[in-house]
């Protein structure tokens, strides 16, 4: 057909007619086959072809009439192919429509004209914005449940007007529809003679998707082919630009320079390659170029950077906290990173900005995040492909939340590590022995700092070199600013990991007796600190025996409501799973003590 394909992403509340907006269209333009038809029509009592339906593909839609997946639909309007996804409406399945929205050209936001815009609605306009979407289409459906009413549908488009000018949404278009009947779909509904703008089909004929093609040159490397000692290939989609054989590139992050040497075919290479195109390519030069790397035009380097600012849209039940360790996923590189500091959350209903110290379950805010290592990257409103990531749950492997990144902080260029003459082997060396950090973790009154107390006081006597970091202790001084919601807890953590850290690099034994709840958090420490650095040991005491210790009547307070989130009864512990020690926290301390020097003696 010769034009580009248009992504269109069908996005509003529930209720608002998504399903059937795109079904009746697909019927409308004659391109719905005869036997999809048929089976449709069988599942309604009176024999009637309900358009959603034939979008509506899952069981438990169905069922529910709601859209839970993303469904497709390709339709040739005008001469030119057209992608339809309809996103769910229902807020608990925001991370699909943040998936349709992610690649789409063009949105098409429905509005009930009776029920008007609503949070969902605004939270979806937010979502287009930014996802950069560079098309609006305002649908106000239902406009024969309004009597076609023209002031009604004037009121709306301006209303959405006022909310989405601050957000920079680009090519609005409002047009009123009734999606039931086809009006002003693909034909114009002569119920409102009064307006005069395109139909939805003619508005789509003429959108056109941004030309990826004009862009530098990038490609992330998804493969590396070596099938023999003579052929090495990188193999990728193409995001921007395009590629010929002799064009100089660059290997990101490294920024090593190479050659492209051929554009292998399986007849015979190609002339040229460009965005969108999945190949495989040769380098000249003999250069290190993995899997996550990206390559791209020579001069137009991608910047490098560890920290950055972006928009996070959280996905997961679990609030996202400052501290928390994830895996970041930027095209086909996956890193570890965390959130360092929590900004703003957008309010939705207004556009506004609020102070937080979390985000919860679909709400939007501005991050601060940071990186285990550099990594190559183009901001968001550049590109799509090398500025949206996703961030991944470490102890369970979902997505949690997805990103776009703003830009680079500049702290991130300005930093280098300053080396040192003296380093933590010549500090071990000096104290004769093997510094770690030995991290006890348990409810309160697990009897964790009892434990550790005996084992330091063994350690001194036999002239080891020492410190226990109590977690009690620490909020007296370094943490007395923080309390003990999750987002103070997970911060608590974090604090005490680093100090630890630090003081095994000067050559220390650490002893930290600190509850450290969640696994998440003890984690992060223990990937802070390093695996081999790091013996996790769980005092397993039962909440019952350690509410009849209750040493500092905690739990007589937490049971008389006088104090909320004690962990055990408020708030959860989260058991570790595989910890270096498992002590009973029903024996004798010393016991405990004697178990756990022997295992420092014997690694």
């Amino acid at each position: 057909m010769g034009r580009p394909l248009l992504r269109v992403v069908t996005c509003g509340s529930v209720d608002d007619g998504k399903s059937t907006l795109i079904g009746r269209l697909a019927d409308d333009l004659g391109q719905v086959p005869e036997d999809e038809r048929r089976a449709v029509a069988a599942r309604a009592a009176d024999g009637r072809l309900d358009h959603a339906l034939l979008l509506d593909g899952l069981a438990a839609e169905r069922e529910q009439g709601i859209t839970i997946d993303v469904a497709h639909r390709a339709l040739n309007v005008a001469g030119r192919r057209i992608l339809l996804a309809d996103a769910p409406g229902h807020e608990g399945y925001l991370r699909n429509t943040v998936t349709a929205a992610s690649t789409a050209d063009l949105a098409i936001l429905l509005v009930d004209a009776a029920r008007g815009i609503r949070q969902q609605t605004r939270r979806h306009a937010v979502i287009a914005a930014l996802m950069r979407v560079r098309g609006i289409v305002l649908a106000v459906n239902k406009m024969d449940l309004i009597g076609h009413d023209q002031g009604r549908f004037e009121a709306l488009a301006e209303e959405f007007r006022r909310f989405a000018a601050p957000l920079g949404l680009e090519g609005l278009v409002s047009i009123p529809i009734v999606a039931l009947t086809g009006g002003n779909l693909a034909a114009r509904d002569p119920a409102m003679p009064w307006y005069s703008g395109p139909t939805l089909t003619e508005h789509l004929a003429t959108a056109e998707p941004a030309d990826s093609a004009a862009a530098p040159f990038r490609m992330p490397v998804q493969w590396i082919s070596r099938p023999g000692p003579e052929f090495r290939g990188a193999a990728g989609m193409i995001a921007s630009g395009r590629l010929r054989p002799g064009d100089a590139v660059r290997v990101m992050p490294s920024g090593s320079p190479a050659t492209v040497a051929r554009i292998v075919a399986p007849e015979e290479d190609r002339p040229e390659a460009v965005a969108g195109e999945s190949v495989m390519l040769t380098l000249a030069e003999e250069v290190d170029c993995a899997r996550g790397d990206i390559l791209c035009e020579a001069g137009a380097p991608l910047e490098v950077a560890d920290q950055f600012e972006a928009t996070v849209i959280w996905m997961a039940d679990a609030p996202l906290l400052s501290g928390r360790p994830y895996l970041l996923k930027l095209g086909t590189r996956t890193v570890g990173a965390s959130v360092t500091e929590i900004r703003e959350r957008l309010d939705v209903d207004t556009g506004g900005r609020l102070a937080t110290r979390e985000l919860a379950l679909n709400e939007i805010g501005r991050c601060n995040l940071l990186t285990d290592r550099p990594i190559a990257f183009a901001p968001y409103a550049e590109s799509r492909d090398l500025g949206g990531f996703i961030l991944i749950d470490r102890l369970t492997n979902e997505t949690a939340g997805a990103g776009m990144i703003r830009f680079a902080l500049r702290r991130a260029a300005n930093l280098r590590w300053q080396p040192l003459q003296v380093d933590r082997a010549a500090r071990a060396a000096l104290t004769g022995q093997r510094p770690r950090v030995i991290w006890f973790t348990g409810l309160s009154g697990a009897g964790k700092s009892t434990i550790a107390n005996l084992v330091e006081a063994r350690l001194h006597a036999m002239g080891r070199h020492t410190y226990l970091l109590d977690g009690d202790n620490i909020r007296h001084g370094l943490n007395r600013d923080l309390g003990f919601t999750e987002a103070d807890r997970a911060e608590n953590i974090r604090r005490i990991a680093e100090v630890a850290r630090l003081m095994a690099d000067a050559g220390l034994i650490v002893l930290v007796a600190a509850i450290s709840p969640f696994r998440a958090d003890r984690l992060a420490a223990r990937e802070r600190i390093g695996e081999e650095d790091f013996v996790e040991v769980f005092v397993d005491t039962p909440l019952s025996v350690a509410e009849g210790r209750d040493p500092k009547g905690l739990y007589r307070k937490a049971r008389a409501g006088q104090l909320a989130n004690l962990t055990g009864l408020g708030s959860p512990y989260e058991a570790p799973e595989t910890p270096e020690l498992h002590l009973d926290g029903t024996e004798p301390a010393e016991d405990s003590a004697r178990r756990v020097m022997a295992y420092i003696d014997g690694t």
